[in-house]
């Protein structure tokens, strides 16, 4: 049978990213391959697998078009190692893997050379640093003392950041500590600075025993792992408030659910379950590793002549093709370490998950934050976890039971099965641009997005199907766009939207925390592993917010939890230097009218002094130091951001240029006039100015200076800082000295929701980069950090 050479209908968004990330490219780095042809290599490579069973050349050809068929189509999709790596010379895969850590230093840098190994292959880690002794506990073989699960912890990070995946993606972690270990304080805020440990999401184990003493206000043991045995107790509400606390402030750790991940664990015969995949959807064994696939849920809906509604029909057909799909991929696979393979072939899982689920639910009409939504996440889930288990089932008796199916869960109650886990939800993070759609089991994040037309410049465009809507029902109109804009990409609250749609187009900034959860948990009730799904929260949520949605979503019978609010990287500088040089008068050096000049910088005296300032910019926080000598202004050092960023880099080389130029006797004038008003894609405020742009704020932070307004609000602050020493009042934080109050809870721009320590634009096309499924990604072009 010859295979279909169907069309791939794919936006532009959409082959942007597959030519950055997934098409097979030559010796020079030239593309040469189109998506057409990437899915016709991946579906003739995984359909070989047919051979192994016994199928005829023309069965193998069949099977080879109906998976091309399903990805073409954009119905399925598996995991981003088999689109890029499927009949390719490396053959790795699996996405997700976990490895053992002992508390032994060979087991520790064995686990880092494989690491390092799944890394360059292109896959992700998740380690458990659980049995490594506590910090100051004795080393008997050398007599000295240890250093404790944090410090291995910051070797692997410092290794991970060495080692490109396959070049084209960053090598991701997942670490994890139990509550019950001597040193979880420490590990819970390990990340308390967001430049440490930064390849690395973590997450705290989470004992029943725990959660009962938490709940009943009681202490707990804490469990030295070498000798087994309590070492102390902890106040189990001061570890959750801790916890908590750092989630609210930074978004980590997680929580993972352990001991309930373990009540379902398929295969306790073969040990506990220790740790998750990078993104928390995938616990697994030691060594053990998993495939992923997702069903698009958006083309599995059919128009009845009055709205649209489920195909279950084509469901189920899809469902069965990707579980036979899935089950392929492991036996041509070919991971990078024996352990490993003899893992995952002995318990054979799958992850069948879905994407579109939110798109689904704009097309049905269901608010993602409703009864409704949640019964139609239980209802769909329900149906592929049903229908895979059924299709696991009669493969196992076309090809044999998972070979650890004796002593499994599933052998004690006689189902023979071909996998020991079916269904998962993963985050499908680039798979969902490809395929056009909403991502994993999140919801819509925005209705507008904005497209690159021309450099530098960009322009809106709305969800398709809001537009459809919109324009059918006669309530679209140009300026719609912008307050749709203005209000965080939600039509909720919009006058001219009727309120039918506005609870039906719902984003992710429309959810509460509690819809989160209770969304989590209904897709878990039918999942085998985890779902990893981010608990949005907006910036004004408490602490306390945070703890009722841990408690939450351990009542419903979630796995764990990933809680992130809404500006909670944002960096802040402890200090903030106020000079008491009265201002210098300002000296301009005149350009000599004719002839050629040599400017020549004036040398830097042993002191100088200088004023440091605090300004919002679209890009977060930026600290602007400008010092000057006898002569007047006479430099400038301006940070933002983590070192080494994309924003860090340009604001740090536009400084040196800036003190370069007063240096060199250029008017500060000249120097504010060429960069102020210099726009970029994102807009805020500070002390009640719009700032438009870094160089526009540092543009602005010359002009107070030299206008004297700073000095004059030193002077106010530190007349509020003596009186307040005097009357025995609090007084005032040193890092706010030139700050004005009024101005500090101004809404921030959408880069909110970027982790901040990262670039907050896109290093690839320059558009913002949002936070989603655990990981920091572009919906513009595909860039992820994950």
């Amino acid at each position: 049978m010859m295979i279909n050479s169907q069309m791939l209908a794919l936006s532009e968004n959409a082959r942007r990213v597959l030519e950055k990330r997934y098409l097979a490219r030559d010796a020079s780095g030239a593309v040469v391959e189109t998506p057409e042809a990437m899915f016709h290599r991946v579906a003739k490579n995984i359909a070989q697998a047919e051979r192994l069973y016994g199928s005829s050349e023309e069965q193998v050809r069949e099977m080879e078009n109906r998976f091309y068929e399903t990805m073409v189509s954009l119905e399925f999709l598996p995991n981003s190692p088999t689109l890029m790596n499927a009949g390719r010379e490396l053959q790795q895969l699996s996405a997700c893997f976990v490895l053992p850590i002992e508390d032994e230093m060979e087991s520790i840098f064995n686990a880092l050379k494989y690491a390092a190994l799944v890394h360059k292959s292109g896959g992700g880690t998740g380690f458990s640093f659980s049995k490594l002794r506590p910090k100051n506990d004795v080393v008997k073989s050398t007599g000295g003392i240890a250093s404790g699960p944090v410090s291995f912890m910051k070797i692997f990070n410092a290794a991970t950041e060495q080692i490109k995946q396959g070049g084209t993606r960053r090598g991701a972690n997942m670490g994890i500590l139990r509550v019950d270990h001597p040193d979880v304080s420490e590990f819970i805020t390990c990340k308390d600075d967001v430049k440490e440990i930064t390849n690395f999401n973590v997450s705290v184990a989470i004992t029943d025993k725990f959660m009962e003493a938490y709940k009943k206000g009681e202490k707990y043991d804490l469990i030295n792992p070498r000798t087994r045995r309590p070492d102390g107790q902890l106040d189990a509400k001061e570890i959750m408030d801790k916890i908590a606390f750092q989630a609210w402030k930074n978004g980590e750790p997680g929580l993972f659910f352990v001991d309930r991940t373990n009540r379902a664990n398929p295969t306790p015969h073969l040990g506990e379950i220790e740790s998750t995949n990078p993104c928390g959807e995938q616990p697994l064994l030691p060594y053990e590793s998993c495939n992923l696939g997702s069903i698009n849920l958006e083309k599995h809906l059919r128009w009845n002549g009055k709205g649209y509604e489920v195909d279950w029909e084509h469901l189920e057909r899809t469902v069965r093709l990707s579980v036979k799909f899935l089950d392929n991929v492991i036996d041509m696979n070919n991971v990078p370490i024996h352990q490993i393979r003899e893992v995952t072939h002995a318990t054979r899982k799958i992850g069948l998950g879905v994407m579109g689920f939110a798109r689904m639910l704009l097309k049905l009409g269901i608010p993602y934050d409703s009864e409704e939504g949640v019964e139609a996440a239980r209802k769909a889930m329900k149906f592929i976890h049903d229908t895979g288990w059924n299709e696991s089932g009669k493969l196992s008796l076309e090809r044999g039971t998972f070979p650890a199916w004796k002593g499994s869960v599933h052998w004690e109650k006689g189902n023979k099965m071909r996998n020991a886990y079916v269904t998962t939800i993963a985050p499908t993070g680039t798979l969902s641009m490809i395929a056009d759609t909403s991502g994993g089991c999140e919801p819509e994040f925005s209705l507008i997005w904005f497209k690159n037309v021309l450099e530098g410049e960009h322009l809106p465009y709305t969800l398709d199907y809001f537009t459809e809507v919109a324009k059918q029902e006669g309530f679209w109109s140009e300026s719609l766009i912008k307050k749709i804009i203005e209000n965080h990409g939600s039509c909720r609250g919009v006058p001219e939207v009727p309120k039918r749609w506005q609870r039906a187009f719902t984003v992710a900034h429309d959810v509460g925390y509690e819809w989160h959860v209770r969304m989590q948990a209904a897709f878990q009730e039918f999942t085998d592993s985890a779902v990893s799904k981010t608990v949005n929260m907006p910036n004004n949520a408490t602490v306390d917010d945070v703890k009722k949605a841990y408690l939450l979503a351990y009542d419903l019978g979630c796995k764990g939890i990933t809680v992130y609010r809404d500006g909670s990287r944002q960096e802040q500088v402890m200090n903030v230097g106020v000079s008491e040089k009265k201002d210098a008068k300002k000296e301009i050096v005149p350009m000599e009218a004719a002839g050629p000049v040599v400017l020549q910088p004036r040398l830097r005296p042993d002191v100088i002094v200088g004023t440091t300032q605090k300004i919002n910019t679209p890009y977060g926080m930026l600290y602007v130091t400008i010092n000057q000598d006898e002569k007047g202004l006479f430099e400038v050092f301006a940070t933002i951001g983590r070192s080494g960023g994309y924003t860090t880099s340009f604001t740090e080389a536009i400084a040196r240029l800036i003190s370069l130029s007063l240096r060199s006797g250029i008017p500060v004038e000249e120097i504010i006039n060429q960069l102020e008003g210099i726009r970029s894609p994102k807009v805020t405020h500070d002390h009640g100015e719009r700032i438009l742009s870094v160089p526009d704020a540092l543009a602005k932070a010359l002009k107070r200076q030299v206008s004297g307004e700073l000095h004059k609000s030193i002077q106010i602050r530190m007349d509020h800082y003596a009186q307040a020493a005097l009357s025995g009042k609090k007084e005032p934080e040193p890092d706010r000295l030139v700050e004005n109050d009024s101005e500090e809870h101004l809404e921030e721009s959408e880069t909110e929701i970027v982790r901040r320590g990262l670039s907050p634009e896109c290093p690839q096309c320059g558009m913002g980069l949002s936070y989603q499924e655990g990981c920091v990604v572009c919906h513009h072009c595909g860039f992820s950090e994950c």
